[in-house]
Order: structure tokens, then sequence, then C-alpha cells
């Protein structure tokens, strides 16, 4: 899964979609128009991910999604050898990195770190967010990698 490469999706995996009651779907359309949607309390402030009904902390219904900065930096990793769906067969190694986003109060979440899958990966590196559109796909879908953030 290089960066090189158009797609990080090998064909043959399932495409995400939002579940039916549409609690994701705020997120999902969000990556397609190249943007990252949070939900965001508005009764008490506190930041979420993943989607919820309710709010974590002061459980009032519906937050709502607040768009953020796709960056943040490496809380964890790892290296993924084995495949865990059919399609992944001779797709691997590669990275998957769980992202602190301090724009966001610090919620988490997983995705694909692009480039070389044997790279060295520290925690704390800063990565920024990539879309990566599948406007083909039926239905159209978008996916947020990641890339890391040279220093300089």
């Amino acid at each position: 899964m290089s960066e090189s490469s158009s797609t990080c999706l090998p064909p043959g995996l399932p495409a995400p979609v939002p579940e039916p009651d549409g609690l994701s779907a705020p997120y999902w359309q969000g990556l397609r128009e190249g943007r990252l949607l949070v939900q965001r309390c508005a009764q008490c402030g506190t930041w979420q991910f993943g989607p919820e009904w309710i709010c974590h902390r002061c459980h009032a219904f519906d937050p709502p999604w607040q768009p953020v900065a796709p960056r943040g930096r490496i809380y964890s990793w790892e290296r993924v050898w084995h495949p865990s769906h059919r399609a992944l067969q001779n797709h691997g190694p590669y990275l998957v990195v769980l992202v602190e986003l301090p724009e966001a109060g610090g919620v988490r979440m997983l995705g694909n770190l692009l480039g070389d899958p044997m790279q060295g990966v520290a925690i704390g590196a800063q990565v920024e967010g990539v879309f990566e559109p599948h406007e083909d796909a039926a239905p159209p879908y978008a996916l947020l990698q990641w890339r890391r953030i040279q220093p300089g």
C-alpha cells in the first residue's frame, strides 16, 4: 500500500458505507467533500469519535459534527502481516496507525500510514490526512489515509 499508488484499498474489499440508521453518514459525506468531521457536544463541548447518538460525557442527544484539520500525531501503530480479508492476500505488510487529533480534544482514529510499509514509525510523529476518493464505486465513497509530515 505505497503512497505512489492511486489507491490503498484493493479491489474486492467491501465499500465503507454508513450504518442503516445513518449515524456515521456525516463523517463519510465529509470525507467525500475532503473534510474531516468529528462529533462535538453542543452542551459540554466534549469531542468524541466513533460516532454515537449521545455524548459520552453528559449524555446529551445528537452531538453535532464539527470540521477539524486532518492533522495529528501517531499515538500507536502496527505493521500488519496477516490479511484480515481475502482481498488483502498479497497486499501486506501495511502500516496501521492510531492518530491522536489535538484540535479535536485528543480523540483518536485508525487509518493506514502511506509510504514504504517497512519504514520506521515513531510514536508522536506528526501526520496529515490524505483523502482518497472512490467516485467510481457504487456507492461512491472516500477514505482518510495518513502521511508523515517531514520535520523541517
